[in-house]
């Protein structure tokens, strides 16, 4: 067990030090989604599995808050409601779980954040071509090589690993990164 611990050490870092590039789309998700939530326009996110949950958990970080304390933001988990999600996927289609809510909940200068480990799944890019429509700006967290999700947001964070613990781990990374980096600015700002 040790051995696995270790390696799993190693693999950690190395995924983390694969981050160090991302300096530029992080800056730039920062001030594209702060600015939103300055103007009073809301945030958006989804993904499935584990993705998630790591939705939700950005979500909650400004709902609630994440270091500072500060004013709750509009943020909205597409993936939280569990109604939503089983009304759609039964009336229409598993794929358009997440696009319909993006037309739903949705207006131009709203932010959709997203998120795959694979970036193959139909739902989630049914969501970005959703928001793409609709004059949403779109971030996403992808994994591997961005699969069909790739070239679809307007800014790619894209773990290029294809373990899938690895990339959840570094989407955890940016997204304490960039709710920090958000907070940091929407303080700057008061």
């Amino acid at each position: 067990m040790c051995n696995l611990l270790t390696s799993n050490i190693e693999s950690g870092r190395q995924a983390f030090e694969s981050l160090a590039s991302m300096h530029d789309q992080v800056a730039a998700a920062t001030e594209l989604i702060a600015d939103a939530l300055i103007r009073g326009n809301r945030l958006l996110t989804c993904g499935n599995g584990g993705s998630a949950a790591e939705a939700s958990h950005l979500a909650t970080e400004f709902v609630c808050r994440y270091n500072a304390d500060r004013r709750p933001y509009p943020a909205i988990s597409l993936a939280a409601n569990g109604g939503d999600l089983t009304a759609i996927s039964n009336d229409y289609a598993f794929e358009d779980v997440f696009s319909r809510q993006v037309e739903a909940f949705g207006k131009p200068g709203d932010v959709l954040v997203v998120f795959s480990t694979s970036g193959r799944s139909p739902n989630v890019v049914r969501a970005l071509q959703a928001a793409q429509r609709m004059q949403i700006r779109t971030v996403s967290l992808l994994g591997r090589n961005g699969g069909a999700c790739a070239g679809l947001a307007e800014i790619e964070l894209i773990v290029n690993n294809d373990v899938t613990a690895r990339i959840q781990e570094c989407h955890q990374l940016l997204l304490h990164t960039l709710c920090e980096g958000i907070e940091q600015r929407l303080e700057d700002r008061r």
